[in-house]
This record gives structure tokens, C-alpha cells and sequence, in this order.
């Protein structure tokens, strides 16, 4: 990553600290689920101890379900193993405010084992490695994250009491651009933007979505590691702000038979002179190496696709006709694809489809990366784009469940080679635990249609 300046340096905080006006330091990183873990210090502590030496971690917290319990089939951490600690050294350049947490900065960890060695199952570690297959050929890649949420009027209380049913949305109906739409609930939106700003961010726009209460704020474009971590910040911090104002929102790929929240992932590439080498001058504008790079998007889609859709939910988005991508086709500006090529000159790109909202960045970016640069080095040649409907085209199917994607990533030979056999048995492993859970529960669909008849 290039040098770059931090949103707060540590001479700005230990000046914040010394007049009062910080007095907390959250110290996290992004766990499986893409969520930030970690520990609040009081920040006179932080500077003295945690800054120069880093903390330590119980290492189950990459070896837990979503609800936190303890699973097995995890090699990492286990209590065959005494479920030890692992070490949380903080990467200064994340160091950041937290506006809408009082007088609290913020920064973002990277994980390693007591020898100093990295722990290669970490989301952040497993895109850094890739970021670094990228930059022995001198590109860095440039990603833009679209997350999508539904706003509440209920609290996360009163939905959790509620069983998350019959909850009222912020907006009734579909509000997709609507100016109207969003100024309904502008002060909550005009807080996260303006917070997140605060925070380090650059906001591009707000604008309305389809499903009732469904809204989307979207940020600058950069460097992929950069993206990644602000998402998980944002993500955080999205629901933190929306909790204090008495709302919930939820970024779940498909709360409801309606729309879907969606990640689209947007990914080009720079040479060490911050020239876009995606742009061409074939009668596409792309050059030779993003059609390779796209090819191997195509290649490597349904193997890597544990890693765009990680949970049983996020499937539930890949339904004909719904924005959502069901096909393994690439077109201009095609929105019934999975790869969507937009952009020219110094702004082309690709945009990924798959991913929703429950999506973990730095996984999904690992993957895209990876997938590019299988591409690369196969030398594949990129299909004809999809000129039409890609739902009605003869294309290969993204998988439909996660037990389909679980599978696929497990047997992929693009997977090992790319992330090693570590990482891909402990996501298989994620995969294993989410679908033994779901397997066991009893759902409201059952109770309703088995309760009296049958």
C-alpha cells in the first residue's frame, strides 16, 4: 500500500489525549463475519502500553459462530488446544476518530501468533496476501464497496422482542432516487455521513432503494485494503449511530421476499504510476490484462463463491428478474450479470454483483484478487460478453445454497492454490458449522404450513 497519511496521526492523538478530548481508544479487527472485535482502552494506557506492543486476544474469536458459541473443527483453536491467546498489533495507518462514539479514536489490528508469525486465517492477513501476489506484478488494485440497508423505526430491542417480525419500515414504499424518499429520514443519514467523514471517510452520496426503508450510502473509491477496512468501520458504526437515534437497520442479504440488501463490488487496477491498466484500446476498452483478469473472475466465480455469499440467508438474493445475479456472464453495463464492466479510459472497471450486505470485504476482495490473477497467470481468454438477459441465457448457474458453495470451495483447486490449505479448510469449516445450525433449527415456515395439516 502506498504511504498515505492516517486519518489521526499518533501525534494528533497523543495531543487529543493530553487535552482531555480523547479519552478512549478502541483497538479491533475484522472477525469471519466481517465484524470488529476488539477491546476499549483507556487512552493514556494505549499510548504507554498497547501502542509500541500491541494486546493479546482469546484466538477463538476466528473460531466461533456467528452467535459466538464454541464449535469444533476449527485447527487454529480449539480446547483440545486451551483456546490460548493470539497477539492484536494495531496498524497506525487506520488510527481514526469515532465521532459518534464521545472523545473514542479508533484502530484497526492485524493478528499474529506469539512467534510473530502472521495468522494466515485472518480475514485482513488472507487479503493482505493477496494485495501482495498483486504487487509483485506492480499493480495495487482500487475497490469501491455499495453497501445497502433497511431502516427501522423499532430499536434493536424492541425488534429482538418482537422476534424481528412486523417491524415498521422507515419509508412505505419503494423510494428508489427518491429525493422525497430520503429526506424522511435525512437527520439519520445526514449523521452517518456527516460522522463518517468525521471519521476519516469520504462520503459520495445517500440515495433510496427499493424495499421499504431501504437506503444506500456510498464512499470514494481506493485502494483496496483502505475500502475494506472503512467498510467494516462504517458498517459498525452505521448501526452504532442508528441504535442512539432509536432506529435499527440491518444489512442482511434478504431481510424479506422482496428486494435484497446488495454489496456490489466495484475493483480496477493501477501500475506503479497510477495508471488504470484495465483501460485498452480493443473495440471494449479494455486491455489485455483485464481481459484476463476478468476471465479469471468467470473462472473462479462459483468456486470462490463461499466468499462473496458467506451465510444460508445471502442465497435467498439470487432469484431471476431481481437485480440480483443468478448467471457466470460479464457484459457492459449489464446489470443481469454477475460482472458488470462500466467505466472508460482512467475510470474502467468491473463490478461484482454477488456480494450482499452480510458480506465480509476483506474475504470478497481476497477473492476477486485471486480470482484476476489466476486469470493472469492461465492466460484465459474472456467469453463474448452477454448482450441481452443473462437470466434467460445459457450460462452457468452461481451456486443456489451454501451447502452447493461449501462444496465447491472445498474441492477447488483455484481455492488451495490461491489461499493455501489452511484457509480454505477453516472457511469450509465456518461453512460446515452455519449449515449444521440452520439444519437442527425448526423454522416459522414449517411451524406454518406442518402445524395443523399435515
Amino acid at each position: 500500500m502506498a504511504d498515505r497519511t492516517p486519518p489521526l496521526t499518533v501525534e494528533e492523538l497523543r495531543a487529543l489525549v493530553a487535552s482531555g478530548e480523547i479519552d478512549t481508544v478502541v483497538l479491533a479487527f475484522p472477525d469471519m463475519q466481517g465484524r470488529l472485535q476488539g477491546k476499549r482502552f483507556a487512552a493514556p494506557f494505549f499510548l504507554d502500553e498497547v501502542l509500541g506492543h500491541g494486546t493479546e486476544g482469546c484466538n477463538y474469536l476466528l473460531a466461533v459462530d456467528t452467535e459466538m458459541n464454541t464449535v469444533d473443527g476449527y485447527e487454529m483453536s480449539s480446547w483440545d488446544r486451551g483456546y490460548g491467546d493470539f497477539a492484536m498489533h494495531p496498524d497506525l495507518t487506520t488510527l481514526r476518530r469515532l465521532p459518534w462514539n464521545d472523545a473514542t479514536a479508533m484502530v484497526t489490528a492485524d493478528l499474529a501468533w506469539a512467534d510473530g508469525t502472521p495468522v494466515v486465517a485472518a480475514p485482513r492477513q488472507i487479503l493482505r496476501r493477496q494485495l501482495e501476489r498483486l504487487a509483485e506484478l506492480g499493480l495495487t488494485a482500487h475497490v469501491g464497496t455499495e453497501l445497502e440497508f433497511i431502516v427501522f423505526k423499532d430499536s434493536y430491542e424492541q425488534a429482538w422482542d418482537a422476534n424481528y417480525r412486523g417491524l415498521t419500515p422507515a419509508n412505505q414504499y419503494n423510494i428508489d432516487y427518491s429525493v422525497l424518499g430520503t429526506g424522511r429520514i435525512e437527520p439519520l443519514l445526514r449523521r452517518i455521513r456527516n460522522e463518517m467523514t468525521g471519521a476519516g471517510l469520504t462520503v459520495e452520496s445517500a440515495k433510496g432503494e427499493c424495499n421499504p426503508g431501504q437506503h444506500e450510502i456510498a464512499f470514494k473509491y481506493d485502494e483496496a485494503l483502505v475500502t475494506c477496512d472503512q467498510h467494516a468501520v462504517y458498517k459498525t458504526g452505521a448501526k452504532e449511530i442508528a441504535a442512539q437515534e432509536g432506529y435499527s437497520l440491518t444489512f442482511m442479504a434478504k431481510y424479506n421476499e422482496r428486494e435484497g440488501n446488495s454489496c456490489h463490488i466495484h475493483l480496477s487496477l493501477q501500475d506503479a504510476d497510477g495508471r488504470n491498466v484495465m483501460a485498452g484500446d480493443d473495440p471494449q476498452g479494455m486491455s489485455e490484462t483485464m481481459r484476463h483478469f476478468l476471465a479469471g473472475q468467470l473462472a473462479a466465480l462459483r468456486d470462490f463463491s463461499l466468499l462473496y455469499a458467506p451465510n444460508i440467508n445471502s442465497y435467498k438474493r439470487f432469484q431471476p428478474g431481481s437485480f440480483a445475479p443468478t448467471a457466470v456472464a460479464w457484459g457492459h453495463d449489464n446489470r443481469t450479470c454477475a460482472l458488470r464492466v462500466v467505466g472508460h479510459g482512467r475510470s474502467t472497471r468491473f463490478e461484482n454483483r454477488l456480494p450482499g450486505g452480510d458480506v465480509n470485504p476483506h474475504l470478497a476482495v481476497a477473492g476477486l484478487v485471486a480470482a484476476g490473477l489466476y486469470g493472469i497467470e492461465q492466460r484465459l481468454e474472456l467469453p463474448a460478453p452477454c448482450t441481452g438477459n443473462a437470466y434467460t441465457g445459457e450460462y452457468a448457474h452461481v451456486p443456489t445454497t451454501l451447502r452447493e458453495a461449501a462444496e465447491l470451495w472445498e474441492t477447488s483447486e483455484i481455492a488451495k492454490a490461491a489461499f493455501g490449505a489452511e484457509v480454505v479448510a477453516h472457511y469450509r469449516n465456518m461453512a460446515r458449522v452455519e449449515l449444521d445450525a440452520f439444519d437442527a433449527a425448526v423454522t416459522d415456515w414449517e411451524l406454518r404450513r406442518s402445524f395443523e395439516r399435515h
